[in-house]
């Protein structure tokens, strides 16, 4: 493995928990300059399509709403294989992310287990993400008792 490759691989693993960061800071907007301008984002919870956006002031808004619903958010990523072309990239991503909803006085624990599959561009001198689909494979949501 060459050290472009090495390098590359490191600089996506950096991207991605950017994004976890970012997203459990609220910090929207800066989260967007991880996007192409012409991204796609999709979310499926099962079979259902939850999300299709399209553009980053599209993902912008949804992400905004999605943040303004929820008190808290946790993400913990795991697992992260790439296949590096160039300038192009394409990679697999597990993360475990939690959310803390207020309903009707209480607080909400919603628990995901989330598999993304990415396509990334180095663009600029530095990897950003292209197209983002999360298959939100197990989907658990409970009373948080504190």
């Amino acid at each position: 493995m060459t050290s472009e490759i090495l390098k590359a691989k490191e600089e996506l693993r950096d991207l991605i928990d950017a994004y976890a960061y970012l997203g459990d800071d609220k910090k929207i907007s800066e989260q967007m300059g991880l996007f192409t301008p012409d991204t796609v984002y999709k979310a499926y919870m099962g079979d259902f399509l939850a999300a299709n956006v399209s553009g980053i002031e599209n993902l912008e808004r949804e992400f905004n709403g999605h943040a303004a619903l929820v008190k808290t958010y946790f993400t913990l990523n795991g697992q992260h294989a790439v296949n590096i072309g160039g300038d192009k990239a394409t990679g697999i991503s597990f993360s475990q992310i939690k959310m803390i909803r207020e309903s009707e006085g209480r607080n909400i624990l919603s628990d995901y287990s989330v598999k993304y599959h990415d396509k990334y561009v180095h663009q600029d001198g530095k990897w950003l993400i292209k197209e983002r689909v999360g298959y939100f494979i197990i989907v658990e949501a409970r009373e948080l008792k504190s």
